[in-house]
């Protein structure tokens, strides 16, 4: 597994048991029932996917997320987006809500099938590490289909890590050898290219996030894998921004100036004092950039 394609080779059982405290008969009292979850699933093939939407602004937006953390990595940004754009974001397969699959997939197909299903017929993307990769790879499939790019920290298919990079993300994931998810967790959110040190709040959200999810880390993943897109960059023509953080890993700045080398129409922001999740480090400014930019390059 990596925080890219979230692929590991050992399988964990989570296993899960709940349950509910019941009163004696006669106690008065009503019994708690969980709430429902804000959203809902759309079935695809043998899994499902877990998707939220807000807003009724004229324009669709659709929040794609890292290899990581599944969708609540949005939550300080999702209201600012709902009240300007009908926004959209779903926890991929194996990620919070949504089970794991039991067959091989193309993840671009399942991005797809949920706007067609939400009858979205034109969406700007914004996509997050992997997400980004994902967001490439859909509109070079689906070119009619989206209007702008937001790529954060992404990489694209292709163009490969270094050793420093596949190394580092061994040594995070060691503790899968003795099933200690734990300690697997606290390597990833105090992993100094994820999160910078002094942002203790993100490290806390984050935390949250994984503990309640730990499948995010540990579930295996069957997408399939598709064609480098990095020598098809070329071919997209939509108004594209890039968002890096300034203390991201050295290969996720390569990956950037990749892509903006490729992408006609783009260009790249260094944020300033932010890791590779920078929109839990930096909600604000976050919000500000890519509103400002889509609604700046929009018809």
């Amino acid at each position: 597994m990596s925080i890219f394609r979230n692929i590991s080779g050992i399988a964990l059982c989570v296993i899960c048991a709940l349950l509910a405290a019941t009163l004696p008969s006669g106690h008065g009292k009503a019994q708690a029932h969980p709430q429902p979850p804000p959203g809902n699933f759309l079935q695809l093939d043998d899994s499902k996917i877990y998707y939220e939407e807000c807003g009724t602004g004229p324009e669709a937006v659709v929040l794609i997320h890292d290899g990581i953390a599944h969708s609540a990595v949005w939550d300080g940004v999702w209201p600012a987006f709902c009240k300007q754009f009908h926004t959209i974001r779903y926890d991929r397969r194996g990620y919070g809500r949504s089970p794991v699959t039991r067959q091989p997939y193309f993840e671009t197909d399942d991005l797809q099938a949920l706007l067609r299903h939400l009858r979205v017929k034109q969406a700007m993307l914004v996509g997050s590490s992997h997400g980004g990769a994902i967001a490439i790879n859909f509109t070079l499939g689906h070119p009619d289909v989206v209007q702008q790019l937001v790529l954060v920290g992404a990489v694209v298919d292709g163009y490969g890590f270094s050793d420093h990079f596949l190394m580092r993300t061994m040594k995070n994931e060691a503790p899968m050898q003795k099933n200690d998810v734990p300690s697997l967790i606290t390597n990833w959110v105090n992993d100094k290219y994820v999160l910078t040190p002094d942002h203790a709040e993100a490290k806390k959200k984050l935390s949250e996030i994984l503990t309640a999810s730990p499948q995010d880390l540990t579930h295996d993943d069957m997408a399939r894998p598709t064609h480098p897109a990095v020598a098809r960059l070329g071919e997209i023509r939509v108004p594209t921004l890039i968002l890096v953080g300034d203390q991201d890993i050295p290969d996720v700045h390569a990956h950037a100036g990749v892509i903006e080398n490729g992408i006609p129409n783009s260009r790249r922001v260094v944020v300033e004092d932010a890791g590779h999740l920078m929109y839990l480090e930096k909600p604000d400014e976050f919000t500000r950039l890519v509103i400002t930019f889509l609604q700046a390059n929009h018809d």
